[in-house]
């Protein structure tokens, strides 16, 4: 946007768009602000914070990256927001300082002092008393000394390569004896110690970092010579890189050598401690080739992601929230098979409320029955102990015929995927390595059973991955059926996707990137005409991020007819609600709760014919056309209203939403006075709890009597 205009002098083409990177740093500012929200336990707090910081990594390792090659490859073109690409990267630079100082100041001000007091202390090493600092030397000498080794620099020797994200201390020393000659070394502190040490004492806990012994102990390094100064500092490097899928190499092959790639791409953040002088300062910029807009001086300690170490440490139950355990999925019999509960109803899953339970179930019972010929399923990220993929292996190696596409282009989770990926092929199972072009984000797993009346297949779809950890952590919706239209459309679907073929038109569901965006708009656009007609019209979407141009120009023309347009974005969005003329229909708001909220939910009004859908797949151009996805309407009755009523739940929220201002601002929405606080999650949470108490209760036996037919007249 143009600085010498007023908001209202801007072209509404040019002011309709957000841009896609700083309204994801405003997400990550309302986490920020879970942090800061002295309301909210203080380990909770604590893994807010670190949360912030493995975002800000993720954001420069991928999206600033990205950017800086632009402005270095000359590419100045203006993004969809009409800003420049090199105005774009300082504008992140910029805000990203502002966001690093409010971190600190958050975690020297408040966080480390609550801890304090809660009996989790930071320690200094010349600070401690005797018992323990005896303790700390012996430590360094039998654990660290033998360990870590230092690396000098100097007329012959390049610069090491060191390791994306690690801590490095940074040394300049000089020689005891003439000449006394100045040098410069480092010393990386690794991965395979723990940076967190913790001290022998009856009450609490009392740690000392890594970085602090070393820095404490660092002249039995250098027994004959000074250590002038020492700092530490991190590097991140750009993990922005891809394959060439047209060479015709091995694509398994290709995966693994980026994965090596990524340790020596280019650095595109420097953070730097406090203390360090200009001089290790410039040393540091020339040997990493970093320039100093992107040199970030921390004062407090680096990496604060690594703090989640200490909200796991237990006895301090107190300072969390109260346990929320997964509720079992309401009307279930335990001693009935997942073939038979869902021959019996369709079952909408709601998680973390609800159990990750009957989809394990639908792969282990899968694995050991004899009637099941065979499982279709993708899989995008897993656990590392997988009971899915040991499901997998089980029912391959029993004979079953096992499809699994795994997705290797999987952004962080390339590694563990190559690795599932070799041990189902050892174990027989027919492994496709995603496809071509292409990332493969759809969620379905197809069990295909042998019963009396024919061939069933058992579908689950999902809008959340085949991982059971983070199903405890994230919010999803599953759905497991087994309609026969849903089951045709499936195996179509997977099929076209195993066979890289054209796929077949669908009765039900729709894939991108061939006809899930059209679907969209034209549901968006039934929805305008609707209105335009006099009838009723509605529209409420919930979803990770919203990007895609061509959908959000159909809902500011929805918005413009008149229809109430309510949109949940938990990330980045950028559409601009409330500007007259355009989008004064249209409301967003953000939740940011002790669930990250990963859910796709869509729903029409239809005039009152209402469609609901479940997906994997955001409203974002990658999602829509480079990413094969599903959408999945859900057309049982109960499950549609109890998902309709679960979506509507996400806009009563008053206690931790966020609405998005048409300047770009997001405002914390709070009860009005006299009005009771909403928190969805909570809510959420009571309701599938007190169901599921009620489907415990035993059924009251009721005596009911043969009535007597009656006679003619």
């Amino acid at each position: 946007m143009n600085k010498g205009r007023r908001k209202g002098d801007r072209p509404v083409q040019e002011a309709a768009l957000f841009n896609r990177e700083l309204s994801w740093m405003e997400f990550n500012q309302r986490v920020l602000e879970e942090a800061k929200d002295v309301a909210i336990p203080l380990l909770e707090r604590v893994q807010f914070l670190s949360i912030t910081a493995s975002n800000l990594d993720e954001f420069f390792m991928v999206r600033v990256a990205g950017v800086r090659m632009l402005v270095e490859e000359g590419v100045f073109r203006r993004n969809g927001s009409g800003i420049a690409q090199e105005e774009l990267l300082s504008r992140i630079l910029k805000r990203v300082r502002e966001m690093v100082l409010e971190q600190y100041v958050c975690y020297r001000e408040h966080v480390e002092p609550e801890l304090q007091q809660a009996g989790i202390r930071r320690a200094m090493p010349d600070k401690l008393p005797t018992p323990q600092y005896e303790f700390l030397q012996q430590y360094f000498q039998k654990a660290v000394l033998p360990v870590l080794s230092p690396i000098g620099l100097g007329p012959g020797r390049s610069f090491p390569l060191l390791m994306n994200l690690g801590l490095t201390l940074a040394i300049r020393v000089r020689g005891r004896r003439p000449p006394r000659k100045e040098r410069f070394v480092l010393l990386p502190l690794g991965t395979r110690l723990d940076r967190f040490v913790f001290l022998p004492e009856e009450r609490g806990n009392t740690y000392v970092l890594l970085e602090d012994i070393l820095v404490h102990f660092l002249e039995e390094y250098f027994p004959e010579e000074k250590v002038l100064e020492s700092a530490p500092f991190r590097i991140t490097r750009n993990a922005d890189l891809s394959v060439d899928e047209d060479d015709g190499e091995d694509f398994l092959e290709q995966m693994e050598s980026l994965l090596r790639s990524r340790k020596t791409g280019n650095c595109v953040r420097l953070e730097l401690d406090y203390s360090a002088s200009s001089t290790l300062h410039r040393i540091l910029c020339r040997h990493l080739r970093v320039r100093e807009e992107d040199v970030f001086r921390i004062e407090g300690p680096l990496d604060l992601s690594a703090f989640r170490r200490l909200a796991s440490l237990p006895g301090y139950d107190r300072l969390h929230h109260a346990p929320w355990p997964p509720q079992p999925v309401s009307g279930m019999d335990p001693r009935k098979t997942i073939f038979e509960e869902i021959t019996r109803r369709n079952l909408l899953l709601f998680h973390p409320f609800q159990s990750f339970d009957p989809v394990v179930r639908l792969l282990e019972e899968a694995a050991e029955d004899p009637a099941v010929l065979a499982i279709k399923q993708i899989l995008y990220r897993t656990s590392a102990e997988s009971p899915i993929v040991a499901a997998l292996r089980r029912a391959a190696e029993q004979g079953k015929h096992i499809t699994v596409i795994v997705e290797l282009k999987a952004r962080f989770d390339e590694a563990r995927n190559i690795g599932w990926a070799k041990q189902l092929e050892e174990a027989g199972v027919q492994v496709i390595y995603g496809i071509k072009g292409l990332k493969t984000h759809a969620k379905i797993c197809i069990v295909v059973r042998r019963e009396p009346q024919g061939i069933v297949r058992y579908i689950h779809f999902g809008t959340g991955n085949y991982n059971e950890k983070t199903a405890r952590q994230y919010s999803d919706v599953g759905y497991m059926t087994c309609d026969s239209i849903l089951g045709a459309d499936a195996t179509a679907f997977f099929n076209a996707v195993s066979g890289y073929s054209v796929p077949v038109g669908f009765q039900k569901l729709e894939a991108a990137p061939t006809g899930l965006r059209q679907k969209i708009l034209d549901l968006i656009a039934s929805e305008t005409q609707r209105k335009q007609s006099g009838q009723d019209s509605r529209i409420m979407a919930k979803m990770n991020s919203l990007e895609d141009p061509e959908i959000i120009q159909a809902l500011y023309q929805a918005s413009q007819a008149g229809v109430p347009v309510l949109l949940n974005v938990r990330g980045f969005c950028c559409l601009c609600p409330g500007i007259k003329g355009l989008s004064e229909n249209i409301s967003v708001v953000s939740i940011v709760d002790r669930f990250l909220e990963h859910s796709r939910i869509f729903y029409f009004h239809q005039g009152g014919e209402e469609k609901v859908f479940i997906s994997s797949a955001d409203w974002m151009p990658r999602n829509l056309d480079r990413r094969i996805e599903l959408l999945v309407p859900i057309e049982d009755l109960s499950a549609r209203t109890a998902l309709t009523e679960v979506l509507s739940s996400y806009f009563e929220d008053n206690r931790n939403s966020w609405q998005l201002q048409k300047d770009g601002a997001y405002v914390r929405l709070r009860p009005a006075r006299q009005m009771s606080a909403f928190r969805s999650q909570e809510q959420l949470y009571l309701r599938f709890k007190e169901e599921a108490r009620l489907s415990r209760q035993p059924k009251r036996t009721v005596f009911e009597p043969h009535r007597a037919l009656e006679k003619d007249v």
